[in-house]
C-alpha cells in the first residue's frame, strides 16, 4: 500500500514557524519525489517545495525561498517542511505528494500533479 499522511499544522503569528511532517509508506526516497503543495481559498493550488531522488536534490517555489526549508528522514520514511518567517499569505491547506521522479526531477515535480496525495492539514498565519 502507498500513501502519505501529513501532520503539524496549526496557527502561528506573523513571523513565527511551524514544522510540518510526512509520513511517507510504500514508496521509495531513490525513486520517487515527495512535494508540499498549498492551496489557499479562492485560489488555486501551488507547489511550494519537492525533494527527491538518492541525492535529495530540493526545489522550492520562489516565494519561499530563504524561509522555507524541505529535508527528509530516510530511516524514518518522512518528509519535513520547516516553515519560518511565516507570513499571513501563507495561510493555506497543506498537502504532502508523492509520485514517481521523472527525469525531468523535482521541479517537473513541483509544477504538476503529482499521484498520491494525502488528506492535507491546515496552517493559519494571524495576528
Amino acid at each position: 500500500q502507498m500513501y502519505v499522511a501529513e501532520s503539524g499544522g496549526g496557527s502561528a503569528r506573523p513571523g513565527g514557524s511551524l514544522r510540518l511532517s510526512c509520513n511517507v509508506f510504500g514508496f521509495t526516497f531513490e525513486s520517487h519525489g515527495i512535494g508540499w503543495f498549498r492551496q489557499a481559498p479562492g485560489k488555486e493550488r501551488e507547489g511550494i517545495s519537492c525533494i527527491g531522488g538518492s541525492a535529495g536534490t530540493t526545489y522550492y517555489a520562489d516565494f519561499v525561498k530563504g524561509r522555507f526549508t524541505i529535508s527528509r528522514d530516510n530511516a524514518n520514511n518522512k518528509v519535513y517542511l520547516q516553515m519560518n518567517n511565516l507570513k499571513p499569505e501563507d495561510t493555506a491547506v497543506y498537502y504532502c505528494a508523492a509520485d514517481v521522479l521523472s527525469p525531468l526531477g523535482v521541479q517537473a515535480m513541483c509544477s504538476g500533479v503529482p499521484e498520491h496525495w494525502g488528506h492535507g492539514t491546515q496552517v493559519t498565519v494571524s495576528s
